[in-house]
């Protein structure tokens, strides 16, 4: 089992989950601006970077 994939993925996850809850809140109109900034400032640095891991760890034999 590969942990660096695995985090990678994890990662991957919170980041899309990350990304759509700030999506909701804009289109939503939501006041919580700032907020909703956060969210997906961070939600992206954790998409980007899951995929970086998953995308560079080679595959154990």
């Amino acid at each position: 089992m590969n942990v660096k994939r695995t985090f990678g993925t994890v990662l991957t996850i919170l980041g899309i989950i990350g990304l759509i809850y700030a999506g909701y809140g804009f289109v939503q109109h939501s006041q919580q601006t700032r907020g909703l900034l956060v969210y997906g400032i961070i939600g992206l640095i954790f998409f980007v970077s899951g995929i970086g891991l998953v995308k560079n760890t080679k595959d154990e034999v």
